[in-house]
């Protein structure tokens, strides 16, 4: 079923007789069992000011939509959100409603924050078919509770997404890329945090061990790009890395491949996301046996390709971070998301309780095996 506008919805979901799959452009893999309840007819840009820099969407409409439109403006979404459709072998077309639902959040994250952190406002549809609207349109002090943050990364578990209102950021002047070769993966995180710890507004920090090159993006005007450029350049030529400068145009294709991990594209294996502290990031890898893996957000953030049925989690045994199996080759035994600690999962349950009783949503997506 596909519906197109938020009373069909409601009508959708008070008639449900059993779990629905919540889904938009289905290109993330975050159906869970259920009858397909499609929301992408609920689409169209309804506000967009961009001297506020806000702009209201249903959550039907494809990001490219909203891209397009901001690009005319000279704007952007500043969290660069991933284009998961390679990756996944899936085809569709992303949306912005399920751009929130997964939080969805590319290499800039580091230096901007995440997808929930621009998300101003949400409507959303509860399991019993009742319409909750939260938040606004300006960025202020939250009292009670607060949903929009809540409904970010919740994966349709919560309520059905109808609308989002989020803030939006001018598109700077320019980019430029900094790129260090030769760096073993030790040294390139050494040198990202390094990097970051400088005054020179790094927005990018990724680590490719296949291609050898570690990677620094800078954004804003051009002269000031120029002169942070060179500034990072002096600071960082202590590495014994080779260095050179890629500016806008090849600047831009490069994190866009990085932001939708193109080095895996059509590589067979499965596709874990390792979320560690960015120190410890090289030991674990080491410890993975990974086919091949990419450092992002300076280290915080490993992408690893694993042998196929490989539990990860197994092998890294107690660390400060969660791994998410992301793309498996083949339904097996491993849960996607990393198990809750029993306190995280009563509070999670109390709130699967409270605004899905019937339990119609996604349901087992978070636990079910890839």
């Amino acid at each position: 079923m596909t519906v197109t506008s938020e009373a069909e919805l409601v009508e959708a979901i008070r008639g449900a007789e059993g779990p629905l799959s919540l889904r938009g452009g289905d290109t993330r893999g975050m159906a869970g069992p259920g009858a397909a309840l499609s929301l992408a007819g609920l689409r169209g840009i309804t506000l967009y000011e961009p001297g506020a820099l806000t702009l209201v969407a249903q959550a039907g409409t494809p990001v490219s939509e909203i891209e397009a439109a901001l690009a005319a403006e000279g704007q952007r979404l500043a969290f660069e959100p991933m284009d998961h459709r390679a990756l996944m072998g899936r085809s569709g077309t992303p949306t912005i409603g399920g751009v929130f639902a997964a939080n969805v959040s590319g290499p800039r994250r580091l230096a901007v924050g995440a997808a929930r952190d621009f998300l101003l406002g949400v409507r959303f549809v509860d399991g019993q078919g009742a319409i909750i609207k939260n938040g606004g349109r300006v960025m202020k002090n939250v009292t009670g509770y607060d949903l929009v943050k809540l409904m970010a990364g919740s994966q349709g578990t919560l309520g059905a997404l109808t609308e989002v209102s989020l803030k939006v950021l001018p598109k700077p002047e320019t980019s430029a890329t900094l790129v260090l070769s030769g760096l073993d993966d030790a040294a390139a995180i050494a040198a990202m945090a390094q990097a970051m710890r400088s005054p020179f507004e790094v927005t990018g920090a990724a680590h490719d061990p296949a291609q050898g090159r570690t990677v620094l993006r800078l954004e804003g005007f051009e002269t000031s790009v120029a002169y942070r450029i060179g500034r990072l350049k002096d600071l960082l030529a202590a590495t014994g890395g080779e260095i050179e400068v890629l500016e806008e145009g090849a600047s831009e294709t490069l994190w866009r491949d990085l932001r939708d991990v193109a080095p895996f594209h059509g590589s067979a294996g499965d596709v874990w996301r390792l979320h560690c502290r960015p120190t410890e990031a090289p030991a674990l890898a080491a410890k993975t046996g990974a086919e091949a893996r990419l450092y992002d957000w300076a280290g915080g953030l490993l992408w690893l390709r694993m042998a196929p049925g490989t539990d990860l989690r197994a092998h890294l045994g107690r660390y400060d971070g969660h791994a998410t199996l992301l793309r498996a080759e083949a339904a097996g035994t491993l849960p996607r998301q990393e198990p809750e600690a029993p306190g995280v999962a009563r509070l999670t349950a109390g709130l699967r309780a409270k605004f899905d009783p019937r339990g119609l949503f996604n349901a087992e997506a978070l636990a079910r095996s890839a």
